[in-house]
């Protein structure tokens, strides 16, 4: 399968890092900038061709017959948004059931520009104790993949600082929308 993924992207033109993370079984993944619902397709392609499947958080009302089988094959994660519920706690928990998980998030949470990231990523990382992985995709070049482990210093806005320096270098399908 890695094969034929590794053949559809470079028939689209894509080329996918050979960096990955080695030996890692768990860590939450960070990805820049998300600027189109192609961002998926081509992430999701990506990880295939290193072999790991992508996990993601979705609100539960988007698991209804059939497409809630998709989903899940694709590696949706059905999680409850309302009430009291803990979105934390409902990652921690879904790191410390599963022997190897790759979480990925997008958090300028939109696909449009968004000087506000979310910083759930972060604490999810540091309640599951687990390594924070920085992504791209980069329409400009057809790349993609990781870029390099991310060491939290503790402060979350300095760090989210950081990261968007890091993957501003990085250009979306639709640049004007993507990290400033």
């Amino acid at each position: 399968m890695r094969k034929i993924v590794r053949f559809l992207l470079k028939l689209f033109g894509w080329k996918i890092d050979k960096y990955a993370p080695e030996g890692v079984k768990k860590c939450v993944v960070v990805v820049g900038p998300h600027t189109s619902n192609w961002d998926f397709i081509i992430g999701r392609l990506a990880f295939m061709s290193f072999g790991v499947k992508g996990t993601f958080l979705i609100k539960k009302e988007l698991f209804f017959f059939p497409f809630g089988f998709f989903l899940k094959k694709m590696g949706g994660i059905p999680v409850d948004r309302k009430g009291r519920s803990n979105l934390t706690e409902q990652a921690v928990r879904h790191f410390e059931e599963n022997e190897t998980m790759y979480m990925i998030f997008t958090p300028e949470g939109t696909r449009s520009y968004n000087p506000n990231w979310k910083r759930g990523f972060y604490f999810i990382a540091q309640k599951a104790n687990v390594p924070i992985y920085l992504g791209y995709i980069d329409y400009a070049n057809k790349i993609g993949g990781f870029h390099s482990l991310f060491e939290p210093t503790g402060d979350v806005n300095k760090d989210i600082e950081t990261i968007k320096g890091i993957l501003k270098q990085y250009k979306g399908r639709f640049p004007e929308n993507g990290i400033r």
